[in-house]
């Protein structure tokens, strides 16, 4: 019998028995890789017997409590929901250069000095982990390395050492001998996650998975290998700054709305626990353009500046750019500011960007976005002590948004003063901080002349 050949989209798994230009299931272009799979047996003889599954009812299952270790990160742990949970199996991906070789070192640090922890490196020599383990200062009595590409011979090497914890750098340049594609194809980077996911919960160890990314930012392979994982983590920023975000995009033992805040050192990453402090860290005062607002990440408040640009274009088109906010989101603002309040932005090129390389996705910066580029249009400085949080409608209203108790309070800590606010969103504020006002607006303009105008337009 002939082997059979398929093409599958590297990006979202579909097959197809032809190789096509366009994917069908994501649109993506030029992303279908050929896949040959190996005839199969048809002698019933062959087949293992395999044991009946267990049924069991609800109330028989036995709730054991989760088995939780701490990674000595507590920004790390925030993220995993409690610490890395014992037999489950994380993705870890990120930019090149980001950090992710560097993190799991240092986690190695911790865990290594109580348990037994097998690093498995398919990318690097033993010598140049060793290296950077010495510049990181990684010498935990309990760490092995080994350097191999062949699942079959890792597996047979884990249940043989049987250590507690094991570190996969990377899931791409594994590879199964009993396929003939290349290593990091789709099939071969499915089929490797599956046996390290079935390893794990077997023998109930925990394994972190290291994954590339491609050019569009998202892990290397079929969309179905974040299915397969318990947790995929990701980590954000620009190599050239020194911040780094680790977002959790799935978590089946925690929240997903949960960050972790870093900043890369000579001696390797060190976590920031109070992430507000350091991203208004260096925050010009009494200059033009420049807003801040408190979004929440998961349980916690963050204050991060919003900084925005705006020139007369000498372009036949304005120019847009938006760095850490949506770029859709960016033109939809400048068409209510133009519509609503009467400022021509269709002939000003316009530029917003996030300091620090955090992103906002939440609706609550539209205000302090709006203000900043009012600001930067007029010129004039928007006061140090002020922040504005608010999402802004397409009629140029101003709505509330959620734990304003605890943003407020957040800022207020940071030596925050005054606060511009939707007036609807004031009924749910059942105490305001010592020290802080509090100023409630309907419109756009008047958070506008609350910002600018000391607040001729207040209301409560």
């Amino acid at each position: 019998m002939k082997a059979k050949t398929n093409y599958i989209c590297r990006d979202c798994g579909y097959e197809t028995p032809k190789w096509l230009g366009r994917c069908p299931g994501c649109g993506a272009w030029n992303s279908f890789e050929e896949q040959v799979t190996a005839p199969s047996v048809s002698a019933s003889s062959s087949r293992p017997v395999l044991a009946p599954a267990k049924i069991q009812t609800i109330r028989e299952i036995d709730l054991e409590e989760e088995v939780r270790f701490a990674t000595g990160f507590s920004e790390l742990d925030r993220v995993l929901g409690g610490g890395l949970v014992k037999g489950s199996l994380v993705l870890l991906g990120g930019d090149p250069g980001i950090g992710k070789s560097t993190l799991l070192l240092q986690i190695c640090q911790t865990l290594g000095q109580k348990m037994e922890v097998l690093y498995l490196s398919g990318e690097e020599s033993p010598r140049q982990i060793r290296l950077r383990a010495d510049r990181l200062g990684v010498d935990a009595p309990g760490l092995k390395l080994a350097c191999a590409t062949d699942v079959e011979q890792i597996l047979e090497l884990i249940r043989t050492t049987r250590p507690q914890v094991v570190m996969v750098d990377s899931i791409q340049t594994m590879s199964l001998s009993r396929f003939s594609s290349a290593p990091g194809s789709v099939q071969q980077v499915r089929e490797c996650t599956n046996a390290f996911l079935r390893l794990a919960k077997e023998e109930d160890i925990p394994i972190l998975l290291v994954g590339h990314v491609n050019k569009d930012g998202a892990i290397a392979g079929p969309k179905v290998l974040e299915h397969i994982v318990d947790a995929v983590l990701h980590f954000e920023g620009d190599r050239n700054l020194n911040f780094r975000i680790l977002r959790s995009i799935k978590n089946r033992f925690g929240s997903t709305n949960e960050i972790g805040v870093f900043r890369m050192e000579e001696e390797g990453l060190e976590q920031v626990e109070n992430p507000s402090a350091a991203l208004l860290e260096g925050r010009p005062e009494g200059e033009s353009g420049s807003c801040v607002v408190c979004v929440m990440e998961g349980s916690r408040p963050i204050l991060v500046e919003v900084q925005a640009l705006v020139s007369k274009t000498v372009f036949q088109m304005p120019r847009r750019s938006a760095s850490g906010f949506d770029y859709n989101r960016l033109y939809l603002l400048l068409a209510v500011l133009e519509k609503r309040c009467g400022y021509r932005m269709s002939s000003l090129d316009a530029y917003v960007n996030v300091v620090g390389g955090l992103r906002l996705e939440e609706p609550s910066a539209d205000l302090s976005v709006c203000l900043a580029l009012l600001s930067g249009l007029l010129d004039k400085p928007i006061p140090a002590d002020l922040l504005a949080l608010g999402e802004v409608g397409l009629t140029g209203e101003v709505r509330g948004v959620t734990r304003l108790e605890q943003r407020i309070s957040e800022a207020r800590r940071l030596g925050f003063t005054r606060c511009i606010v939707s007036a609807h969103s004031l009924k749910q504020l059942k105490r305001t901080p010592s020290g802080m006002e509090v100023v409630g607006v309907r419109t756009l303009q008047q958070a506008a002349k609350a910002a600018f105008a000391g607040g001729d337009t207040r209301s409560s």
